[in-house]
C-alpha cells in the first residue's frame, strides 16, 4: 500500500569526504571539538554504530545513494560504472515534485552502454548522479572555485593541486574565507536565500577532511599537536604488516603523494610520531573548519524559519585510517576506514521523542536513502538493501532491526594489476567482506586467508584469531552469518514476481 505523501518540507542530505565516526565532539573524541554538529545532534539524533558498506568514495557514495550494497549495485571501485538500471533517491524524489540539486560532486561513474564512443563521462569517474540537477559542480580539479580565488585577487597558483601549496609555515596559500569549504558553503547559503518558500532538496558534498592535508590559518593550528593521541598501532610496522597479507600490501603501497602535495613517494608508515600527530592534527582542523561553515548554514535556514520545514541529515561517505595500523587512506577492513558519522534532525513534532537520542543499534549507509523518502511519504525501491530510520527519530525500536554492521571492499585495479601481481590474484578474486558484531568482527577473503577480531580484548585489531582452536567456533558462527546476510541480501527486484495463469503476482514486504 503506498504512503501519503507529507506536506512538502526542504531536505539538506550533507556530505563529508573521509570524516572518521569518532572525530565529533558529540560522541566524545579527546580533543576535536564540532559544536555546531553537537547541536544537530542534540536537536536531532545521532547513530553512534553507524558504518559505510563499501570504500572509496565511489563505490561509498554508489551505497549511500542507491539503497543497495555494493555486490548489487557492483559500482565496486572509483571509475566502475554504475549500472544505469538502478534508481536512487534523486530520481525517486522527483516523483514528489522535487528538483534535487547538487552542490559539490558525487564520483558517480556514468554507464558507457548508453554513451557514443568518445564520450568524454567515459575517462573520468567523477560524474553526477542521473537525478540531481547540478547547481554548482565542483570536482577534484576545482576550477570554479580556482575562477573564484582568481576574481578575489588570490595571487597563488590557480592549478590543481598547486593551489593547496602549503606555504612556508605549512598552512594553505589561501585564507579562510577563501578555501574550497567557504567557496562550495557560501556558494549553497547564497542559493538559499532566494529560494523563499519553494520546498526545495539539496545534496551538499563537501571535500574535507579529504587530502589534500593542508589547511588555512588559523585552522592549520586549531590543535596543537603535541596534545594529538596517536593511532593505534602495534609497536612496530613489521608487527602490523604480519597480521594479513593484505595488509602487508596496502602498508608498503601507502605513499605520501596521495595526502599531501609535496610528499613524494616516502611511506606513510615512515612518519615520525611528530609528523604522525602534525598530520592528525592537520585533519582535525580541517574537520573544524567544515562544522564552522554548517554551523553558518544552520543559522542561515533558522534566520528565515527555513529549519522549521527542514529535514537535515549529516554524514560522510567512509572513514579514515589516521594512522591506525601504520595505515592511512581507506582502504583497509579496520572500524577506522568504516565507523562513519550519521546526525538526522527531523523538524516534525513526531520527532520531539527522538530528540538528543544517541542511538547503538547498528546502522548503515543503505538506510539514509530509505529514511529520506520515508520523511517525504514515499515507498522505497522494493530492490533497496537499506531501512528508514525514521522509528528511531521518533523515539521507537524497530522490531527486527539488524544485529551487525557489513561492510566491503573489491582493491582491484584493472587498469594497473597492482594488488592483483603483488598477492598472486585475478581481479575478481581482490575482494573482502566483513561482518561487524558487539564484539566479534569477521572478514572474508575471496581467495586470501579470512580474519577474525575479538573487539572486547583487542579493539586495535591486531590479533588474529582466526585460525585459533579456542575460536573456531567464533569464527565458523561468523562465517555462517555472513552466508546468512549474503543470502537475504542478493538482488529481488524480480524475485518475488511470479507469472501465473491469472497474471503477474507480486510480493512487497521487508526482507526479515
Amino acid at each position: 500500500m503506498a504512503k501519503t505523501q507529507r506536506q512538502p518540507g526542504n531536505v539538506l542530505l550533507i556530505t563529508a569526504d573521509q570524516w572518521r565516526g569518532d572525530t565529533l565532539g558529540a560522541v566524545g573524541h579527546p580533543c576535536v571539538r564540532t559544536p555546531n554538529l553537537d547541536r544537530l545532534a542534540g536537536e536531532g539524533t545521532l547513530f553512534a554504530r553507524h558504518y559505510a558498506t563499501a570504500s572509496p568514495c565511489g563505490p561509498a557514495r554508489a551505497s549511500l545513494h542507491t539503497g543497495l550494497y555494493a555486490h548489487n549495485h557492483r559500482s565496486i571501485t572509483n571509475g566502475t560504472p554504475l549500472d544505469a538500471r538502478h534508481t536512487n533517491w534523486a530520481l525517486e524524489v522527483r516523483h514528489a515534485g522535487y528538483d534535487p540539486t547538487l552542490f559539490g560532486y558525487t564520483d558517480t561513474t556514468a554507464d558507457p552502454r548508453g554513451l557514443a564512443a568518445g564520450d568524454p563521462r567515459t575517462r573520468t569517474y567523477e560524474g553526477v548522479l542521473p537525478g540531481l540537477t547540478p547547481g554548482l559542480v565542483l570536482p577534484e580539479d576545482p576550477r570554479p572555485w580556482l575562477a573564484w580565488l582568481a576574481s578575489a585577487g588570490f595571487e597563488g597558483p590557480l592549478r590543481y593541486p598547486d593551489v593547496y601549496g602549503p606555504a612556508a609555515d605549512g598552512a594553505a596559500l589561501y585564507d579562510a574565507a577563501h578555501s574550497d569549504t567557504a567557496f562550495l558553503a557560501g556558494r549553497l547559503i547564497e542559493w538559499l536565500r532566494v529560494q523563499h518558500d519553494r520546498p526545495w532538496c539539496v545534496h551538499l558534498s563537501l571535500l574535507r577532511p579529504h587530502p589534500p592535508w593542508v589547511a588555512p590559518a588559523p585552522y592549520d593550528r586549531r590543535y596543537d599537536p603535541a596534545e594529538v593521541p596517536l593511532p593505534r598501532r602495534p609497536a612496530t610496522v613489521e608487527l602490523a604488516a604480519a597480521v594479513h597479507p593484505f595488509q602487508r600490501h596496502m602498508i608498503d603501497t601507502d605513499l605520501a603523494d596521495s595526502y599531501f602535495v609535496d610528499g613524494g613517494t616516502r611511506p606513510m608508515a615512515a612518519l615520525t610520531n611528530a609528523e604522525v600527530r602534525r598530520t592528525r592534527a592537520t585533519y582535525y582542523g580541517l574537520i573544524s573548519e567544515v562544522d564552522d561553515w554548517l554551523g553558518r548554514l544552520f543559522d542561515a535556514l533558522r534566520a528565515d524559519g527555513q529549519d522549521a520545514r527542514t529535514l537535515v541529515v549529516f554524514t560522510t561517505d567512509h572513514g579514515e585510517m589516521l594512522g591506525d595500523h601504520y595505515r592511512f587512506g581507506k582502504r583497509g577492513y579496520a572500524d577506522a576506514a568504516f565507523h562513519i558519522p550519521l546526525i538526522v534532525r527531523d523538524p516534525s513534532p513526531e520527532a520531539d521523542a527522538g530528540r538528543g537520542r544517541v542511538v547503538e543499534a547498528f546502522t548503515e549507509a543503505v538506510d539514509v536513502a530509505p529514511t529520506l523518502l520515508d520523511w517525504l511519504g514515499l515507498d522505497a525501491p522494493h530492490a533497496w538493501d537499506g531501512s528508514s530510520l525514521l522509528p528511531f527519530l521518533r523515539g521507537e525500536a524497530p522490531t527486527r532491526w539488524r544485529d551487525e554492521a557489513h561492510w566491503a571492499l573489491d582493491f582491484r585495479d584493472v587498469a594497473t594489476l597492482a594488488a592483483e601481481t603483488a598477492l598472486a590474484l585475478t581481479p575478481d578474486q581482490c575482494a573482502f567482506q566483513a561482518i561487524r558484531g558487539p564484539r566479534f568482527k569477521y572478514v572474508h577473503f575471496t581467495a586470501l586467508p579470512p580474519l577474525l577480531f575479538d573487539l572486547e580484548t583487542d579493539p586495535a585489531e591486531t590479533r588474529n584469531l582466526a585460525d585459533d582452536p579456542a575460536h573456531a567456533a567464533t569464527a565458523l558462527e561468523m562465517a555462517r552469518r555472513l552466508l546468512s546476510w549474503r543470502l537475504l541480501h542478493e538482488d529481488r527486484t524480480l524475485a518475488n514476481t511470479a507469472a501465473t495463469p491469472d497474471g503477474l503476482v507480486h510480493w512487497r514486504g521487508a526482507r526479515v
